[in-house]
């Protein structure tokens, strides 16, 4: 469903991907992996149009979609939940969740019952605050913002950074159910490498931009893969 080849970005001078070549498909978990500063978050907001590359392709069912504005690609089927949730803390729940009705023609701006399915503390919780939420709450309502889009292509960028065990178990599990229904491309950037080899069908692990190992989920137990993780 969604492919990257060859994608070179910068920041200035400075550049953060080198070649970077990425395969997501439908129904699958597609993890990237490495340490912190190695460019997973630069790949997925490449992906999702929040940050231009210098070269490359990136396509969308076959069609080039790496010269198209972010609100395009959104309302191509792509949705990226980003590091530290970005929620918006004076909005109400509810107001958090009709934000991803943007990228929607208005015949289809409702609130999907999976979202409560998926999420059900977030029902009670409509008329608060985003800020008010704790750090768990407030990744469950971002990955549910992100959903409310109907994606084709789901961009989550570590879901479990700073949350609380119970909650971790909660997203692996949605995560898990999302991937068994098919429709979706789930690209999953961790750090967290018990997590990730229980969702991943197949996994990059980037270092200082480059891609130095690839291969299917059941090779995360490899220890090439353990020394380019730990620090």
């Amino acid at each position: 469903m969604l492919r990257t080849a060859d994608i070179d970005l910068f920041y200035g001078a400075s550049r953060a991907l080198f070649g970077v070549s990425l395969a997501a498909e439908e129904g699958k978990v597609t993890c990237v992996l490495g340490r912190n500063g190695v460019g997973k978050s630069s790949l997925l907001r490449a992906i999702a149009g929040l940050q231009p590359i210098r070269s490359g392709s990136i396509q969308l069912d076959g069609a080039e979609i790496a010269r198209l504005p972010a609100a395009d690609r959104a309302r191509s089927g792509i949705a990226i939940v980003p590091q530290g949730r970005e929620i918006f803390p004076l909005l109400t729940v509810e107001e958090n969740l009709r934000v991803g009705f943007a990228c929607l023609p208005r015949a289809a701006r409702t609130l999907p019952d999976e979202i409560f399915e998926l999420f059900p503390a977030l029902l009670t919780m409509l008329k608060r605050r985003g800020g008010d939420l704790s750090g768990g709450q407030q990744q469950q309502l971002a990955i549910a913002r992100a959903l409310v889009m109907r994606p084709r292509v789901l961009l989550l960028d570590e879901p479990t950074e700073g949350i609380q065990p119970s909650i971790i178990k909660d997203i692996e599990r949605v995560i898990a159910l999302l991937r068994s229904r098919g429709g979706m491309a789930i690209v999953l950037v961790e750090q967290y490498l018990d997590f990730a080899r229980r969702l991943a069908d197949s996994f990059i692990l980037l270092d200082r931009g480059r891609i130095v190992l690839a291969g299917q989920g059941t090779e995360l137990g490899a220890p090439e893969v353990h020394k380019h993780l730990t620090v």
